[in-house]
């Protein structure tokens, strides 16, 4: 898609990270965990990224939710508001490592009950941080307003992501 030749490697790394860290520090934190925890060598040609992504809504972390009663709860909390996506993304050479904290601002509309519970039986989103993808019915349906870059919302953003490439020397 981005011309970049690529493989996906899982990387078994735990998302936890001490509550007292400011939160615009948490993606990055974890993105470089995640880097950490690989230990094959990287080659020369090789660049390894790792990437993670929160969900804040007034000063609160909205991780994945981790059964059907979390994400009702945070889709509650998302409804009617604004709310931070935030994607840390970690690039490590061989010889060096380049780390930033991509922001992007959504609102979601009013979602009744009844939508709710439908976009949970219909779309499990139980991997998803907030509890919701914008690529998908919520997206689609109720995310009216969104500042910043729509990548991010979805997982990773791929314009700025391009640009640390180049500000890098790694394009």
């Amino acid at each position: 898609m981005a011309d970049f030749k690529t493989t996906i490697i899982n990387i078994d790394a735990d998302e936890f990270f001490d509550a007292k860290m400011p939160i615009d520090e948490v993606s990055v934190y974890l993105a470089e965990k995640k880097s950490s925890f690989y230990k094959e060598r990287i080659n020369e040609s090789s660049l390894l990224v790792t990437a993670d992504t929160i969900v804040v809504i007034n000063n609160c972390i909205l991780n994945k939710p981790q059964n059907h009663g979390e994400s009702v709860k945070m889709l509650q909390q998302l409804s009617g508001n604004w709310h931070q996506v935030h994607t840390g993304v970690c690039m490590r050479t061989e010889q060096s490592q380049f780390s930033f904290n991509e922001i992007t601002e959504v609102y979601i509309d009013d979602l009744t009950t009844e939508e709710i519970e439908y976009y949970i039986k219909s779309y499990q989103p139980f991997d998803k941080a907030g509890g919701y993808g914008v690529q998908d019915w919520i997206g689609v349906t109720h995310v009216s307003k969104l500042k910043g870059c729509y990548y991010n919302v979805m997982g990773f953003p791929m314009p700025r992501f391009y640009k640390e490439l180049k500000k890098n020397n790694l394009i």
